[in-house]
């Protein structure tokens, strides 16, 4: 089919493009590249380089002989993404054109607002364009699973079944997100349920626990297909800056207990995702949830396996430190969430423990001497 790729140059876009052109699906490419201006703006960098967008999509050609459509602009740009998606005619729009970190979110008042109508607007046109020009096409958008925050229940894909004063209903699984991030996914959900439920389009929201890796087949091909590794205090997650910290012989920073707990998924278990929910689409007026991850641990857990990865590789063992949490959350909670749809779709889910050394400790042996030490540490607080 015609997939249109919203956000294809970033680190879950990129493996995704890559992997639906692999599988022989026409691909598209909507980016307007602001995630490079925000690494120059915020002085941090990937620890892998990656090529500019052109060079890439050229080298994926030559390597494969594959060609890949690139729209360059911004979603909250109306008439761009008219034009856009007009241009390339999809059968199905995968969206992960959004603003995506939690920390940057929670900057300043510039950084929250930028953050809101980037993801709310962005998304908003492109469910009227859909409205109006492909009333049939299949919108798969990355969500999050910390829409949910940490509940004291089981947490359920996307929907609740309640009782209350002897009646019964099926419901949208309440949410308590922990930043202006993630309330702003909040904010999709809603606005696609409702465009779903009111307007009869077909949508399948992929609440996604925390992507690790960096290899999948395809953007191990060529360096220069090779995709991002974030580990700063802005972008890069916790298990990404263990690794990066074990390899440069830095202690492991684990903010507060390090009892939060939260779901997993490599990336090649994400690109999977995302082919399955097109393999099958939703119905019209459908608005689907699934829970897309794999394994669930909490922070510390994740420090004691790098730490033991670490030793395996020969690196000098490294010590354990424990921080004031920049972050307003429970640190120790219960957290069970449901992940059986996609499993039932036929997911067949690669583990931590198989990708620990080969796609994310290995990366940061490779490249640690492009390690910015001052990027290391929290800079964002809650708080403030």
């Amino acid at each position: 089919m015609r997939v249109l790729v919203i956000g294809g140059d970033g680190y879950c876009g990129w493996a995704t493009a890559l992997y639906l052109s692999d599988r022989g699906h026409d691909v598209g490419i909507v980016d307007s590249l602001v995630r490079r201006h925000w690494d120059a703006q915020l002085q941090i960098d990937t620890l892998t380089p990656i090529a500019p967008i052109k060079k890439r999509i050229q080298r994926w050609s030559a390597e494969t002989g594959k060609h890949i459509d690139l729209y360059i602009g911004d979603i909250t740009d109306y008439d761009f993404v008219k034009q856009s998606v007009g241009s390339f005619q999809p059968d199905a729009i995968v969206h992960f054109g959004e603003q995506r970190s939690a920390p940057f979110s929670m900057i300043d008042r510039e950084h929250a607002v930028l953050t809101q109508v980037n993801n709310v607007v962005g998304t908003l046109n492109l469910l009227y364009i859909i409205r109006e020009q492909f009333p049939d096409c299949h919108l798969v958008k990355l969500g999050t699973m910390g829409e949910y925050g940490t509940p004291n229940i089981d947490i359920e894909e996307g929907y609740l079944e309640i009782e209350h004063n002897g009646r019964k209903d099926v419901l949208p699984y309440p949410k308590q997100p922990g930043s202006f991030y993630h309330l702003s996914k909040v904010h999709d959900s809603h606005n696609i349920h409702f465009a779903c439920r009111v307007w009869g389009l077909r949508a399948t929201d992929l609440n996604q626990g925390v992507v690790y890796g960096t290899l999948t087949g395809q953007t191990a091909i060529h360096e220069e297909l090779v995709n991002r590794l974030d580990y700063d205090g802005i972008f890069g997650t916790a298990l990404n800056r263990f690794c990066i910290q074990a390899a440069i012989g830095h202690p492991l920073t684990v903010y507060g207990k390090g009892g939060q707990t939260r779901a997993f998924l490599d990336i090649r278990d994400t690109v999977r995702c995302v082919e399955l929910a097109l393999e099958s689409p939703a119905a019209p007026g459908e608005f689907r949830v699934f829970n897309q991850f794999t394994e669930q641990f909490n922070v510390l857990d994740l420090a004691l396996k790098v730490q033991h990865a670490a030793e395996i590789l020969g690196l000098k063992k490294v010590e354990i430190d424990y921080l004031e949490n920049p972050r307003v959350e429970a640190e120790e909670h219960y957290f069970n969430a449901k992940n059986t749809k996609l499993i039932d779709l036929g997911l067949e889910p690669h583990l931590l423990s198989d990708s620990l050394l080969d796609s994310l400790l290995s990366f940061a042996i490779q490249y640690q001497d492009r390690v910015d030490r001052d990027e290391i540490l929290p800079k964002v607080s809650w708080r403030r």
